[in-house]
Formats: structure tokens, C-alpha cells, sequence
């Protein structure tokens, strides 16, 4: 009954995956690919997030 006030964090974590690759292309920009490297890696481990949360069946 309450789970429609229920926030969805699949859309969270596509939000915080959106922001991430958006930060690591305007290190990329600046030519810092170091950073660029770093970000990617961590949007990279949030997409690993979201395909798990999508693979896990729900109740």
C-alpha cells in the first residue's frame, strides 16, 4: 500500500550516472584524464548498480 511513496533508486542512481559522466567530460575538456579516468570508473561502478538493481526481481 505504501510502496507508491516509495522513491524509485533506479532513477537516483541514473541521476548520480548522468552527473558523473557529465563531470568526466569536462575533465576530459579541461585535459585532465587522470580525473577523467577516476569519474568514468566511478559512473562506471554506479552502472553496475543500476543493471544489478534492474536484474533483481521485485515483490
Amino acid at each position: 500500500m505504501f510502496s507508491l511513496f516509495k522513491k524509485d533508486p533506479i532513477k537516483k542512481l541514473n541521476k548520480q550516472y548522468e552527473k558523473k559522466l557529465e563531470e568526466a567530460m569536462l575533465a576530459q575538456r579541461k585535459g585532465d584524464i587522470k580525473s577523467y579516468a577516476f569519474i568514468t570508473a566511478e559512473a562506471e561502478k554506479i552502472n553496475e548498480q543500476i543493471i544489478a538493481l534492474k536484474n533483481t526481481p521485485t515483490t
